[in-house]
């Protein structure tokens, strides 16, 4: 099976690869043209080119894959900019459109949890979309545009709604890696949130290997959460990455403020997910 990859070497879509790879798979990541090579896994064949540049040779570029997972998104971790709306958006459905032309027929996109809005406790699929921010609005209004393409082309989707991912390679502002370079540092002290909120945490990597596994099932599951289901305490987590890393720092509770963007205790179901994750 052929599978396209884009964001290949993000955070996520440098795990993906390898899960891929892992799966036998043979994988072509689209990159960015340019000096500098990117960092792909062994097999993983480049694609040198542009979401910008997307035209009618857009899926023949990408070696007429049999699923392409689209993990590519600009902007972030800004999720207010109004450029996810202005800029970010048309570029996506102008490659996705070209892609879905070209003869594509299966689609894996990586959505976002603030999907759901501001709503507390545990999620499931069913509930309607209720986007506050630029972001979450974006990543909805490509998804509505591209589960239309389902029925009128044929075209099998699975958008994930995907969770808090943590893990090795993750962006020097999120929490795990600020944690992580703390205790590198040998700092004494930790400046953290109080940590009450309850948030719903998963290991990047499980996150790939599910990923890779719905690539190879070539099913349309439609939206589906990608979590671990359980809810935690963002101070309880942080704890356990301390204590996995066998550590002394103390966490400074109380020290910022919560994010205003975000709902205070929630959670994904993930029923859907294991029901296709159990699939042969």
């Amino acid at each position: 099976m052929k599978v396209a990859l884009t964001g290949a070497t993000g955070f996520l879509g440098r795990h993906v690869q390898a899960a891929l790879c892992a799966r036998g798979l043979d994988v072509t990541a689209m990159v960015r043209p340019g000096p500098k090579a990117p960092v792909l896994s062994t097999g993983v064949r480049p694609a040198s080119m542009d979401m910008d540049d997307a035209g009618p040779d857009t899926f023949e570029r990408l070696g007429r894959p049999d699923v392409l997972v689209h993990l590519a998104w600009g902007g972030l971790p800004n999720y207010a900019a109004t450029t996810h709306l202005d800029v970010e958006l048309p570029r996506q459905l102008r490659f996705l459109e070209a892609c879905v032309k070209g003869g594509l027929k299966n689609l894996i996109v990586t959505g976002t949890c603030l999907e759901y809005g501001m709503r507390e406790g545990e999620l499931h699929e069913g509930m309607p979309a209720q986007p506050t921010t630029a972001y979450a609005i974006a990543k909805h209004r490509l998804h509505e545009h591209v589960d239309g393409w389902r029925a009128e082309r044929g075209l099998a989707l699975a958008w994930l709604r995907v969770f808090y991912l943590h893990g090795p390679g993750q962006a020097p502002s999120s929490l795990y890696a600020q944690l992580n370079a703390a205790i590198d540092r040998g700092d004494a002290r930790f400046p953290m949130s109080a940590g009450d909120q309850v948030r719903d945490f998963m290991p990047v990597e499980k996150a790939a290997t599910a990923i890779a596994a719905l690539a190879r099932l070539n099913a349309d599951p439609g939206t589906v959460n990608l979590c671990s289901g359980v809810p935690i305490r963002v101070v309880d987590i942080a704890r356990r990455w301390v204590d996995a890393r066998g550590a002394s720092i103390v966490l400074d509770t109380g020290h910022f403020p919560y994010p205003a963007y975000e709902p205070f205790s929630f959670w994904g179901n993930r029923s859907r997910l294991d029901h296709l994750m159990e699939s042969p």
